[in-house]
C-alpha cells in the first residue's frame, strides 16, 4: 500500500508570508467562479529563461506533482491561469503559462502559492491514494476502537505518517504503510489501522 504524493499535500495549509498578489498577470482570467476543492500544490520560485516560463516548487515529488498534467492554475487573487507547457527540471518544476511572452511577466508570478482543483487530479493508481484525501478520514482498528481523525499526512522518508487527532486530545502518529493499514474505504471516510491507542 502507497499514498501518492501526487496529491501536493505534503504540506498543508497555506505558506505564511505569501499573502500579496500582484493582481491579474497576463493570461490570467477573473470572469469564472472559484472551486471549491482548490489545492495547494506548489509556489512559484521565479521565472525560468526569457520566454515568460516560471520555475515552481511543487509541494511533493516534482515526478508525482500534479503540476506536471494540470492545465488550469488558481492564484491567490482568485484568478485563474491556463499552462501550456509543463515538465520537470532537477528538483523543481518549469510551465509556461499562456499569455506570458517574456521574462518580465513571469516575474509578476514570483512567490504566488499555486492551486489546482481536486476534481483535475488524475487518477490515482491501485493502492495508492492522494494524501489530501486521506485528511479528515476517522482512523479505527479492526476491534472498532476509535484512534482518532487523520488531521494531515507527513512523509519522513522511509514511509509516510499519519498525524491523528485523538479522542483524548493527545497527538498520535501512524505509519501508513501495509503492515500497519489493514483497509482505506474513502467513501465512508474511515481508515482501519492494525494500531491500539497507546502505541
Amino acid at each position: 500500500m502507497a499514498s501518492s504524493g501526487r496529491a501536493g499535500s505534503t504540506r498543508q495549509g497555506p505558506i505564511s508570508g505569501v499573502s500579496v498578489s500582484p493582481g491579474p498577470a497576463a493570461g490570467a482570467s477573473g470572469s469564472e467562479a472559484v472551486p471549491s476543492d482548490l489545492v495547494e500544490v506548489g509556489r512559484v520560485v521565479d521565472a525560468y529563461g526569457i520566454r515568460g516560463w516560471v520555475k515552481l516548487a511543487p509541494f511533493n515529488d516534482p515526478r508525482e506533482s500534479v503540476l506536471r498534467g494540470c492545465r488550469r492554475w488558481w492564484l491567490p487573487d482568485g484568478s485563474s491561469l491556463r499552462v501550456t507547457a509543463s515538465r520537470v527540471h532537477g528538483a523543481s518544476i518549469v510551465a509556461h503559462p499562456e499569455g506570458f511572452a517574456d521574462r518580465s511577466a513571469a516575474e509578476r508570478l514570483r512567490g504566488l502559492l499555486i492551486r489546482v482543483s481536486r476534481t483535475d487530479f488524475p487518477p490515482s493508481e491501485q493502492g495508492e491514494y492522494y494524501w489530501i484525501d486521506l485528511v479528515g478520514c476517522t482512523v479505527v482498528n479492526p476491534r472498532g476502537v476509535q484512534l482518532g481523525v487523520v488531521r494531515k499526512v507527513e512523509d519522513h522518508g522511509a514511509h509516510p505518517i499519519l498525524l491523528l487527532d485523538t479522542p483524548d486530545a493527545q497527538d498520535a502518529m501512524i505509519p501508513f504503510v501495509a503492515a500497519w493499514i489493514v483497509e482505506v474505504d474513502l467513501g465512508a471516510r474511515r481508515i482501519v489501522a492494525d494500531w491500539e491507542p497507546d502505541y
